[in-house]
């Protein structure tokens, strides 16, 4: 083994520990070494043989090393009824936002419920690399976040870093923490080039100035710049806004933000600054109004609501299979629009009465979906930034216009390329016809048959070609998952719980 692969397997053994909550001690215990052994282990220090690996992995009931390992695929065995009861996790997009918000707190943040995704776990690399201590706490996903007293934003974990777009906002909260900082450009979801000047538009009134150079951030802060006037924000995006807030939350004097996305995740942020002592008036408007505090030291509990995406695809997966399921703890104040649409389109539901989530905040019910012959809108299908239709719940229309009676146009004028992504339902025999980037006629209702498909590179979009799956008729594969992990947890296992027949696998 070169010193390279050593490093990569150390990391790699690192990560895992850490997944697992055990520290190096606990982990020498299990495989009756010292403590000394695994620190060499984990930087690369140690020849290992393959009986080491496979004890190191058992302990940590991870595939470290597998044989011939690439990626992971899906099997899909349909067409698919589904029934029982499932409930909606945490939100993907709170979470996240918490991750970077936890980095304004110098004391103990600890999250209820973290959604335990491939986007949290770059996340968690890339903090651990700046000193924070992150533990997974139990089962629950409860994740415990303590800071160093000063964050080594020299080491950033450069590898994680681009295999996520949420790094961006550590601008907000890093801002206060030094004076000059580099961060790795962002990666995610390949959806065209997504612009970060309105990121630096709302941070500019902070004293940020960042020049992109050579693949990274290069950011320089001017402490004797101040917001003078209420900051406008150019685009209406919810981790645009989140870094206004982020970077207003350790700003002493009281900052307003105008055109203030009011979308769920920035609610949970704002439900979480509250906690941490920030005054915070507006939310679930477009402007809000926040008072800072020049320090936050405190030990903060926080248990993020339910995401409304994951409700969605949830209602999708239904909708298409036209099963009777019941979806617990669904945020319907980011369903209601899309609940209204359905209902024009024909679907049947129950809907219990209101009970609040685990922040004391957001309102959840519990939804019964009917099986129901859909027909096509009157409209065309559009998403708008909150209260409108969710920019993330439009791909889920592709699949349920599919099934409809009818011609749909479905209109994704947000993302330059993702509407394209939708003819991929074509493959399995649907009727979508892409009129431009961002335009696509679809026609129904569709008889799906099973058939074999790359995922793509989108992370809604790769959910509804397997939402299809479940629906078709015979055997399909959808391979290179990957992107689905990104954002959902467990959910063909989920799914299978509710009656799906979905096997991963991988090639020999």
């Amino acid at each position: 083994m070169t010193e390279g692969y050593k490093g990569r397997i150390g990391n790699l053994i690192r990560d895992a520990r850490k997944h697992r909550g055990l520290t190096q001690h606990q982990l020498a215990e299990l495989l009756a070494t010292s403590q000394s052994a695994i620190n060499r282990i984990e930087k690369g220090h140690q020849n290992l043989s393959l009986e080491m690996l496979a004890r190191i992995g058992a302990a940590l009931d991870s595939e470290i090393v597998a044989l011939g390992a690439g990626p992971t695929h899906l099997r899909v065995s349909g067409p698919t009824t589904l029934s029982g009861s499932i409930d909606v996790k945490t939100s993907k997009n709170a979470g996240v936002a918490l991750l970077c918000a936890s980095l304004l707190n110098r004391g103990r943040t600890t999250l209820r419920k973290v959604a335990r995704i491939e986007e949290v776990n770059r996340l968690l690399e890339v903090l651990g690399s700046l000193g924070v201590h992150t533990k997974w706490l139990n089962d629950d996903n409860d994740l415990e976040i303590i800071p160093p007293k000063d964050l080594d934003l020299g080491n950033i974990d450069e590898a994680a870093a681009r295999r996520t777009r949420s790094v961006i906002m550590f601008l907000g909260p890093l801002l206060h923490r030094a004076d000059t900082f580099e961060l790795p450009y962002a990666g995610g979801c390949n959806l065209g080039t997504r612009t970060v000047e309105p990121h630096m538009s709302a941070l500019r009134p902070f004293g940020l100035e960042v020049k992109a150079t050579d693949g990274s951030y290069h950011a320089n802060v001017n402490r004797a710049i101040e917001p003078g006037r209420p900051i406008v924000l150019t685009e209406r995006g919810d981790s645009v806004t989140e870094n206004a807030l982020m970077a207003a939350a350790l700003h002493p004097g009281t900052t307003v933000i105008r055109n203030a996305s009011s979308n769920y995740m920035v609610q949970d942020l704002c439900f979480f600054l509250r906690k941490l002592g920030v005054e915070v008036e507006g939310v679930g408007t477009t402007t809000l109004t926040v008072t800072g505090r020049s320090t936050i030291d405190v030990d903060v509990d926080y248990a993020p609501s339910e995401d409304p995406i994951e409700a969605m695809s949830l209602l999708a997966a239904a909708i298409v299979t036209k099963s009777e399921i019941t979806i617990r703890r669904a945020p319907i104040e980011f369903l209601e629009l899309e609940l209204a649409l359905l209902e024009e389109m024909g679907f049947q539901y129950h809907r219990s009465e209101e009970y609040a989530a685990r922040n004391g905040c957001t309102r959840l019910v519990d939804l019964t979906t009917k099986p129901s012959e859909l027909h096509a809108p009157l409209d065309k299908i559009h998403p708008m930034p909150f209260p409108g239709l969710n920019i993330d719940n439009l791909p889920f229309f592709a699949v349920i216009a599919a099934v409809a009676e009818g011609q749909t146009l479905l209109h994704d004028w947000v993302y330059e390329n993702r509407a394209i992504y939708f003819t991929d339902l074509n493959k399995l025999g649907a009727q979508v016809k892409l009129l431009d980037p961002h335009r696509v006629m679809i026609e129904g209702p569709t008889s799906f048959t099973g058939t074999e498909i790359v995922c793509p590179p989108a992370l809604r979009p790769a959910v509804v070609i397997l939402l299809a799956m479940l629906a078709a008729k015979g055997t399909s594969v959808l391979r290179s998952t990957y992107v689905i992990h990104r954002g959902y947890e467990d959910l063909a296992e989920r799914l299978n719980l509710l009656g799906a027949n979905i096997e991963p696998f991988r090639d020999i």
